[in-house]
């Protein structure tokens, strides 16, 4: 997929490499069956250490229910989680050796799928976007505008499963109250619009919506503006319960996970600096109001 913001293309392209490499082209299978390898081998080795799940899990900083569900298969374990297990298990590489053939989430871009795996525990999500609506703030009418435009052209089945994918991920923004999350966009977005009046105007209700959430702050951009820190392109940064930021980049068929301090510390720079260059939350719950009006 490319971004959307979980990715938009053809299931089973792209792999992400981390720490801010590119991904390349792969087929993989679509199925949880890696999953389970990895967690059978994490309960063999924590077994042979001797340790319940009750005594594993302050050791790797993870609680028993989140032990639990990556020894049965239902949740991809955070890259944290393969170094710890890896050290305190002393499991000779096998452990990391596991993780490196994990099979993605079902709908999920394959280069995405670290970058989804860290939303789900982030303190704070800061996006800024300037080619479609994010993601995460969707309706399905839209994002099923933007699968069916999709070239090459996706199959019935794959346009739902894609779809059924952004829904689930879209659970973030309810089911974690806690977790700030920012979205800078840009005005052309809206005047696009992108599906048709129906589209625009029920996504502008989304966003009038979602805007009243506590934990959602939206500013649009000005699409006339004499400056903008945002020219090189969208991007996403977060931040780990454990305080460590990533940030995210995505082009037309590959995404990058970067870790670099330095290049992390320019994508905060450039995101504060839009803060302040966009509107206010609430001048943009206007400027939506006024557009979905005029639709």
């Amino acid at each position: 997929m490319t971004h959307g913001t979980d990715g938009i293309g053809t299931i089973g392209q792209g792999a992400s490499k981390g720490s801010g490499a590119r991904g390349r082209a792969a087929s993989e299978p679509e199925s949880q069956y890696s999953l389970k390898v990895f967690g059978e081998v994490v309960k063999a080795f924590r077994k042979r250490a001797r340790l319940t799940q009750e005594e594993f899990a302050p050791l790797v900083r993870y609680s028993v229910e989140t032990i639990a569900s990556i020894e049965q298969g239902r949740r991809f374990p955070p890259p944290d989680f393969v170094e710890r297990a890896e050290a305190v298990l002393d499991a000779f590489g096998v452990i990391e050796a596991a993780a490196k053939h994990l099979t993605r989430k079902r709908g999920l871009a394959s280069w995405f799928q670290q970058w989804a795996q860290l939303e789900l525990s982030a303190l704070s999500l800061h996006t800024y976007e300037c080619r479609m609506i994010p993601g995460l703030l969707q309706t399905p009418a839209y994002a099923r505008t933007l699968f069916t435009d999709q070239l090459p052209p996706l199959t019935d089945e794959q346009i739902e499963v894609q779809l059924a994918a952004r829904q689930e991920r879209q659970q973030l923004l309810r089911n974690r109250p806690n977790t700030a999350f920012s979205f800078i966009l840009e005005e052309h977005l809206f005047l696009r619009n992108l599906g048709g009046d129906e589209v625009t105007s029920e996504q502008l209700d989304h966003l009038l919506e979602l805007s009243e959430l506590r934990n959602v702050t939206i500013q649009i951009m000005d699409v006339v503006r004499p400056h903008h820190s945002g020219l090189g392109g969208p991007m996403q940064l977060l931040e780990t319960p454990q305080h460590q930021w990533f940030g995210y980049l995505e082009g037309q068929k590959y995404g990058q996970l970067v870790t670099d301090p330095k290049a992390i510390s320019t994508y905060q720079m450039r995101c504060a600096s839009m803060r302040s260059q966009a509107r206010t939350a609430e001048d943009s719950r206007s400027l939506m109001q006024r557009m979905r009006g005029a639709t």
